[in-house]
């Protein structure tokens, strides 16, 4: 496949901290690249010195096959990017925004009026398109910062953290606008904190903890490295977490697990016939069951096993080292 960005060997430090330590990473045409991890990683350092924001230690990248350090005007003309926070101005109309950037980027004025309308239409912002950006909502804004990264249609677009901060409905339809940009051939960089949104919408994942890149692949690929489906039971009484775990292990003839705090058990499963047999095997034994599941993994349960901790339970980090 035709690679869109490559990576190899990138360090960045602050002083003290090092932000990035040998980073590898290959992104294809075409594709999303998920860059998953938790605050402070690395993610934002990485976007940075790939939209030529930041200059990296050591190492090299090219990003639509211009070289970062020999070509970096020819890098930003071929890039959009959309950061974690709204970067258009709330005085001006949707349509003002728009029409401006595209003069920034030294398009003629006609041509920024026309590129503003095609944008305004492609992104279902034309009923507002004349309201000042302060009355939006938010996903309206994220929708709005991702037409004007657009303006100048790149190969390339960064989206660092876009959904952060928007509630469910406006992050459904963000990433339905993701979905719409791949689709018309461009080539995405997503990073995010949200395990749900890298499976949604990256092709493949790379997951990075304290400024390495620790596994990667496709969603599927990283969820079989941790073993495939399980039930998962909630008794109503810890004391029964033991009857809980012979039961589950003599019917799938596997060995179960329980948490005897919590009265969690779990068992692998593969054949979800099993289901129903565990349900009768623990009505039998008058096991009190409060929650019966056949879990699959989940890139949760990927990122606990790779790190030790849950993605979102990270403490923040200084905003330069994210």
């Amino acid at each position: 496949m035709d690679t869109a960005v490559e990576v190899e060997g990138l360090f960045k430090s602050y002083g003290p901290t090092e932000a990035l330590r040998g980073v590898d990473l290959s992104v294809g045409k075409g594709t999303v690249f998920g860059l998953l991890g938790p605050n402070g990683a690395g993610k934002t350092t990485i976007v940075r010195i790939l939209s030529t924001l930041l200059r990296p230690d050591a190492g090299r990248a090219t990003v639509a096959g211009h070289d970062l350090a020999t070509a970096p005007h020819a890098v930003r003309a071929s890039i959009g990017m959309t950061g974690q926070f709204a970067a258009s101005d709330e005085h001006l109309t949707g349509r003002e925004n728009l029409q401006m950037i595209g003069r920034l980027s030294r398009m003629p004025a006609d041509q920024a009026r026309i590129r503003a309308v095609e944008l305004l239409e492609e992104f279902d912002l034309v009923e507002a398109s004349d309201r000042p950006l302060r009355t939006y909502s938010g996903g309206m804004k994220r929708r709005l910062d991702l037409a004007a990264s657009m303006v100048g249609k790149p190969a390339v677009l960064f989206l660092d953290e876009p959904t952060t901060g928007l509630d469910p409905r406006s992050r459904l339809q963000t990433w339905e606008v993701v979905r719409h940009l791949v689709a018309s051939g461009t080539t995405i960089l997503l990073t995010t904190q949200y395990l749900e949104e890298a499976d949604e919408l990256a092709d493949v994942v790379a997951v990075i903890d304290n400024g390495r890149i620790i596994a990667e692949g496709t969603p599927s690929e990283l969820k079989q490295q941790v073993g495939g489906a399980r039930i998962e039971v909630n008794v109503g009484h810890p004391e029964q977490t033991a009857t809980a775990v012979e039961v589950l292990t003599r019917v799938c003839s596997q060995e179960a697990w329980g948490d005897f705090e919590t009265g969690t058990v779990h068992v692998p499963a593969e054949d979800p016939a099993l289901l129903a047999k565990a349900v009768r095997a623990l009505d039998e034994a008058n096991v009190d069951v409060v929650d019966l599941s056949l879990r699959r993994p989940s890139l949760d349960d990927v990122f606990l096993a790779l790190t030790g901790h849950i993605v979102t339970d990270a403490a923040p980090a200084r905003e330069h080292a994210g």
